[in-house]
């Protein structure tokens, strides 16, 4: 696999830029980084904008760093079928079908997803439904988890459903019990 800094940058002013090279690009293998002016620039295209736009191609993005100092840039590549659907992008996509913007290639995407169950896949985790083995592990510390900011809560459930062996869940759900027992965020989510 190439290098993340090998990946070629794309520059663009404004969302018809984007919706152009994705209509050119949208079945290359990717990533690529798409680079994007900052606010104070008149050529400012927001990373909302450019998201609802990827995912009118079946496009996702995922990485930004720094690219000058008038541009940022994110890494973005076509969205693997086995990638999981936030709420946020649902949303996104739904906007994009009201506006007419979403394509057969985007379309495309959102079938697969719906097919193989990863349309549906975070609901319970953007609903904020601490599965029966993290409650059982919480215990006495449940009030410190329902302190805990939205964002945390629904980052830490995400993690722990995603953990692809029950080994792996059960540290993560532990991580997230000691660092209740520690008055702290669960160790991904420290700043």
């Amino acid at each position: 696999m190439a290098s993340l800094d090998d990946a070629t940058i794309v520059t663009v002013r404004n969302r018809a830029e984007l919706r152009d090279w994705l209509a050119e690009h949208h079945g290359d293998k990717g990533p690529v980084w798409l680079a994007c002016y900052r606010r104070h620039h008149p050529d400012y295209f927001s990373v909302a904008e450019s998201t609802e736009e990827l995912l009118c191609w079946g496009w996702i993005n995922s990485i930004p760093r720094e690219l000058d100092a008038d541009r940022s840039m994110i890494l973005i590549a076509p969205r693997k079928p086995d990638s999981a659907w936030s709420a946020v992008n649902k949303a996104l996509v739904e906007k994009a079908r009201a506006s007419g913007a979403m394509t057969a290639a985007g379309e495309a995407k959102i079938a697969t997803a719906v097919a193989n169950g990863q349309w549906s896949f975070l609901d319970d985790v953007e609903r904020l439904e601490k599965p029966a083995d993290l409650t059982e592990a919480l215990g006495e510390l449940t009030a410190g988890w329902d302190a805990y900011p939205r964002s945390i809560k629904r980052a830490a459930l995400e993690w722990i459903k995603t953990a692809r062996t029950a080994p792996t869940r059960a540290k993560r759900i532990e991580d997230v019990r000691a660092s209740l027992a520690e008055g702290k965020r669960p160790s991904p989510f420290r700043r």
